[in-house]
């Protein structure tokens, strides 16, 4: 994991680095979780311990409800184009995680919704995301994740 510089610059010394740092340490060692987790399908674990799924395929796990959604939807809720949330749906509906079928209330529109497979991948996202966070308040302290949090909410909201 990348550190700051002895010699710190506007490029490094600010809110979004360290925010960008967490984040990529987070994700990781939820994916290190979930590469174990008892509920993940062993193609899905040996897919991401070899670290072909990787942050790119969480925002599906991170945007889609689990009784689906609107393909234009999902690719806003992630702040990507529609053409690459398309192909990321392609990878995980190839890997047996999501299916596409009519939108039920536009024939036009496409539904991605989560197979079986996805839905026991996104219990185990959940399970590892609270492991995730309970690993981070022992790291630095329950009092700084609720600050941190409360903050982040705040400004994320604005």
């Amino acid at each position: 994991m990348p550190t700051s510089s002895p010699n710190p610059t506007f490029q490094d010394a600010h809110v979004g680095h360290w925010l960008r740092l967490a984040l990529a340490r987070f994700d990781a060692r939820v994916s290190q979780l979930m590469a174990q987790h008892p509920g993940v399908s062993l193609g899905l674990s040996n897919l991401v311990a070899r670290d072909q799924l990787g942050a790119a395929h969480i925002h599906i796990t991170r945007h889609l409800n689990a009784d689906g959604a609107r393909l234009t939807d999902l690719a806003q809720r992630a702040g990507m184009s529609k053409q690459a949330m398309g192909a990321l749906v392609n990878t995980c509906e190839a890997w047996g995680m999501v299916e596409r079928g009519p939108d039920p209330s536009d024939a036009r529109a496409r539904w991605v919704q989560f197979t079986a497979t996805g839905l026991a991948w996104l219990g185990a996202y959940r399970d590892a995301v609270r492991q995730a966070e309970e690993e981070m308040r022992q790291s630095i302290g329950a009092e700084v994740v609720t600050v941190v949090t409360i903050g982040l909410e705040a400004y994320s909201s604005q």
